[in-house]
């Protein structure tokens, strides 16, 4: 059974700050829909009604171009161990860039990561809550580094021209893209 809630009460928030993983989905019309894994304790919950992540450069910036396009986000949040539980935070969100007037503000909340690119803010819509009991139990042994050590090894230049020049998602919808290297 599902419960829909305007927001965040301080158990989903409690909740929220034990998963080492959670999942976001975005799309924008006539694109793929994007569903990606995030870790690396890049999430914080800014209010009951705004939360905000750190996004680090991967493989592409979907979610970028989706928010920009359409503005629409989902973010899962589900208990691998006791109590079960699946958490979906349903909004509407936007990218702040290193450029960007609220950037240093925001930031203040976050350890920069090597690698960082921007972080999204999310407005609350609704919170639902339901069962998890089809999740299985799995046990969480680390964080991996592979990311991190990747970005840190690189020359900053050299990330810096890599970033520039990816202005557009794989559905072809712009993005904006950060203009200086943290980190």
């Amino acid at each position: 059974m599902a419960d829909f809630f305007t927001a965040l009460s301080d158990d989903h928030s409690a909740f929220i700050g034990k998963q080492p993983v959670f999942f976001v989905a975005t799309s924008a019309p006539d694109a793929r829909i994007n569903l990606s894994p995030k870790g690396m304790d890049c999430f914080r919950v800014l209010s009951p009604v705004r939360v905000a992540y750190l996004d680090v450069s991967g493989s592409g910036n979907e979610t970028h171009a989706h928010l920009a396009a359409d503005g629409r986000i989902t973010l899962m949040f589900c208990a691998f161990d006791q109590p079960a539980l699946i958490l979906r935070v349903y909004g509407t969100g936007r990218a702040v860039l290193p450029q960007d007037e609220a950037w240093s503000a925001l930031a203040q909340g976050f350890k920069l990561l090597p690698g960082t690119r921007q972080i999204f803010v999310v407005d609350v819509a609704s919170v639902q809550t339901s069962c998890g009991w089809g999740v299985p139990f799995m046990t969480f042994a680390a964080e991996r580094q592979t990311l991190s050590k990747y970005h840190a090894q690189q020359d900053p230049v050299v990330r810096l021209e890599k970033i520039t020049s990816r202005t557009t998602s794989i559905d072809g919808l712009p993005v904006r893209v950060q203009d200086r290297i943290l980190g």
